[in-house]
């Protein structure tokens, strides 16, 4: 797949209040997370996720939002505290071969993001170390930049690095696949 990073001013495109007309992270995921779980929202961009992420989490849980651009990273945090989540939220800014070092989380998102990612194998293997034993990958890529074909063997990658896919979500204007941690 080719390896292009969104710029920081384009997300505005898509990362605005219309976007709930397709996608709302409340029922996105609230299969996934409760009150008091770690999240990580890989590529959050200007937040959209990460900020419903942190409402269901709740106050005694965490997001931890990472992204190549600290662009991003202020937007979501301005946006974070003007919903009432930031004390929930850690920005942390990455590079392009590196997510970070993190504690241990229990659910993790790649959302339209990694398609971005210049080596999916590493990519994968550092999202598996991120997670606790039997954590949940929600990876979900745009029908618009990624074929059924992409996607198949970005999930033969996943499976590669120690995931196995348990379910099929239905994410409008998504391909997407739940994997666990195995």
């Amino acid at each position: 797949m080719a390896k292009h990073v969104c710029p920081w001013w384009m997300a505005y495109t898509f990362d605005n209040p219309l976007r709930r007309i397709f996608h709302k992270p409340e029922e996105i995921f609230a299969p996934y997370l409760q009150e008091g779980m770690t999240a990580i929202d890989l590529g959050c961009g200007m937040g959209y996720f990460s900020i419903g992420m942190a409402k269901l989490v709740g106050e005694s849980g965490k997001v931890l939002s990472v992204d190549l651009q600290q662009q991003m990273l202020d937007t979501l945090m301005q946006r974070a505290r003007k919903a009432g989540v930031a004390s929930r939220i850690t920005p942390l800014l990455c590079d392009e071969s590196n997510i970070g070092n993190h504690d241990e989380v229990d659910f993790a998102l790649a959302f339209w993001m990694e398609h971005e990612t210049p080596d999916e194998f590493n990519f994968f293997k550092q999202v598996h170390a991120t997670l606790k034993e039997s954590g949940t990958l929600l990876l979900a890529e745009p029908k618009l930049h990624v074929t059924g074909g992409e996607f198949q063997k970005t999930l033969t990658i996943a499976h590669n690095t120690g995931f196995k896919r348990i379910g099929s979500p239905m994410i409008s204007l998504s391909h997407a696949a739940l994997l666990e941690k195995q």
